[in-house]
């Protein structure tokens, strides 16, 4: 993905209002549930997000193909 479009797209889906849980897939196959808008941080196309239990996931732009979830209100 593209550093801008990712940088873009985690912060419009982060920045939502309700929140709603979206999720980041990989392009390995994995994929991570972002279920609490401050659990990300996102900065110069890299971005790190704190699991229940405090379990930090780091990746960039260039490991994520997708991003899923609904944009509409």
């Amino acid at each position: 993905m593209q550093a801008d479009n990712f940088e873009s797209l985690m912060q419009t889906f982060k920045r939502r209002r309700p929140f709603r849980s979206f999720t980041v897939a990989f392009v390995d196959g994995d994929r991570l549930e972002v279920d609490h808008p401050e659990a990300l941080m996102i900065r110069d196309a890299v971005a790190i997000y704190f699991a229940p239990g405090g379990i930090p996931a780091l990746f960039d732009h260039e490991g994520v193909s997708q991003v899923i979830g609904d944009l509409k209100a």
